[in-house]
């Protein structure tokens, strides 16, 4: 397998079963996943599962990423402080698409304490499912690049 063929996963504590849910929703799909954990319901640090994932998606081991949080959201920013990261954190799947198509995002975060399973799996698909438009939303993203530190 390639990279374009491969998902990276990761969450902090609150998110473990919610993400083995759409792992093996993933596998199902044919799609390699690779889930960096953790396993253990003990507190932990949802930046260093955010980076960690984020970093395996930029050094291009990874075509996307998919990481989770009791919100998504403070993941989703830990993710989006590696350079080449485009992640959005989605609760429905208008925005999961829309994070493809207009801004090549290669990550997405969910709050496993906002969404349920089966539309958790629906926002997935909707992501996956989705490719980058390209025209005026290229110029766009390269903004977004040029701004990178």
């Amino acid at each position: 397998m390639t990279a374009t063929d491969r998902i990276v996963l990761s969450s902090d504590h609150s998110a473990i079963a919610l993400r083995q849910s759409i792992a093996s929703h993933i596998k199902a799909r044919g799609w390699e996943v690779v889930d960096i954990g953790p396993t253990s319901p003990d507190s932990t640090d949802y930046p260093e599962h955010g980076i960690a994932a984020a970093q395996r998606v930029a050094s291009g081991e990874f075509r996307f990423g998919i990481i989770l949080c009791g919100t998504g959201q403070g993941i989703m920013m830990a993710a989006n402080k590696v350079k080449g990261i485009r992640c959005g954190v989605c609760s429905d799947t208008f925005s999961a698409r829309m994070i493809r198509q207009h801004n090549d995002a290669n990550m997405l975060s969910l709050g496993a304490r906002v969404v349920g399973e089966a539309l958790a799996l629906d926002i997935v698909d909707a992501f996956l499912n989705a490719d980058f438009e390209g025209g005026r939303h290229a110029r766009r993203v390269d903004m977004i690049k040029a701004a990178e530190l």
